[in-house]
């Protein structure tokens, strides 16, 4: 039966040393004591090897620096560690940056995600990988992770975007991870390729790229800097706590049904003035000494293209696979706003504005999270 569970030994990880990625590494190897991680990462702006310390088992992981787009590099790591299981995460993911700077998004989503597929369809498919295990594909995966915004933008009244609404990219950013989640689909129709594809909302949580929303509000508190909020605040957006999301993606590589999509939401549609507002609220709650944080927020010119609504409808992934996300908003931002207090060398990279670095330039392969406002 290829639609069996799959349980993950040899697993490669691509830009695990960023934000969602380093999360799921984290999870994986505290869950499953029989796995072992080659964690591939660029280290790029938006991977952070600080990312990768206090794993719960180091001795089960091994980090290479390197691009998804080598194909020799990729070939050589899944034959020396028998890789059973791909999680691609490495994306750019900003909008912003892609407005600035495209190629870098069609390179790395697009053309990395093409070396990948192909690179696996070889191992796997042609040297008789899957043959010698007497396996037709259920003890092997290649799970995709993409993002809400390949479906487009929504007006206030309409439905959540679902796995089958119609692909309406409108950044080169989402067009680049629309162009790569076609090809994984086709890798599936065409060859047979074992994959799994999982699109998601706006992530929020620990090791957050600096330069992303939630992150930008926390830094703007602690140094009483203005918070930027897009246009007049009324962007909405779904909000995913990233070990929520961890799970969802664990839960579709060991039971996803091969060549599915499946939408992975946090049940919490907000607005960025909403969220700005939220963030201030905890923030008041731990500081209270700058308390009222919100006299910070200041609105600023909106962007090109900016869709104007996400929301998704995870009930696929939660009626076949039983998922849903555990943290509502209220008690992951806490989660969050927390973590960022406590990091200490956070504190003191925001209070010497060494992290002004982390606005500046184009990466690529740093561990998707996606989209500005998030």
């Amino acid at each position: 039966n290829p639609n069996r569970e799959h349980r993950p030994r040899q697993i490669l990880v691509t830009g695990g040393a960023g934000f969602i990625g380093s999360n799921f590494v984290h999870q994986v190897l505290g869950n499953n004591p029989d796995s072992f991680v080659v964690n591939l990462d660029l280290l790029t702006y938006a991977g952070n090897p600080e990312n990768l310390e206090g794993l719960p088992a180091p001795d089960r992981t091994l980090f290479v620096q390197g691009d998804i787009c080598d194909r020799a590099l990729v070939d050589s790591l899944l034959r020396k560690h028998q890789i059973d299981t791909i999680v691609h995460f490495a994306a750019e993911s900003h909008v912003d940056r892609s407005i600035d700077g495209p190629a870098a998004f069609v390179q790395t989503n697009v053309v990395g995600t093409f070396t990948l597929l192909e690179a696996a369809r070889h191992y796997w498919l042609e040297e008789g990988w899957l043959k010698e295990r007497n396996s037709h594909g259920e003890s092997c995966r290649f799970l995709h992770v993409s993002t809400d915004e390949v479906y487009g933008s929504l007006t206030p009244s309409d439905p959540a975007f679902t796995e089958t609404t119609p692909y309406a990219p409108n950044s080169p950013y989402s067009a680049a991870k629309a162009g790569s989640d076609h090809l994984v689909r086709a890798y599936f129709h065409t060859f047979g390729l074992p994959v799994v594809t999982t699109n998601c909302s706006n992530n929020y949580g620990p090791r957050q790229n600096m330069e992303k929303f939630i992150p930008t509000i926390i830094r703007s508190c602690f140094v009483q800097d203005p918070i930027p909020v897009y246009g007049d605040g009324s962007n909405v957006r779904d909000w995913l706590y990233v070990t929520d999301h961890c799970e969802g993606i664990a839960r579709a590589i060991e039971a996803g049904r091969l060549g599915e999509t499946y939408n992975i939401g946090g049940d919490c549609e907000r607005n960025n003035l909403e969220i700005a507002r939220d963030v201030c609220a905890v923030m008041d709650d731990l500081r209270p000494a700058a308390a009222p944080h919100d006299k910070l927020i200041r609105f600023v010119a909106d962007r090109p293209g900016h869709d104007w609504r996400y929301a998704i409808d995870f009930s696929k992934l939660e009626n076949e696979l039983g998922w849903r996300p555990k943290e509502t908003f209220e008690s992951g931002i806490r989660r969050t706003v927390e973590w960022y207090l406590g990091d200490e060398r956070w504190r003191q990279r925001v209070t010497d504005g060494s992290h002004a670095g982390e606005r500046l330039g184009l990466g690529s392969n740093g561990a998707g999270s996606k989209g500005a406002d998030e």
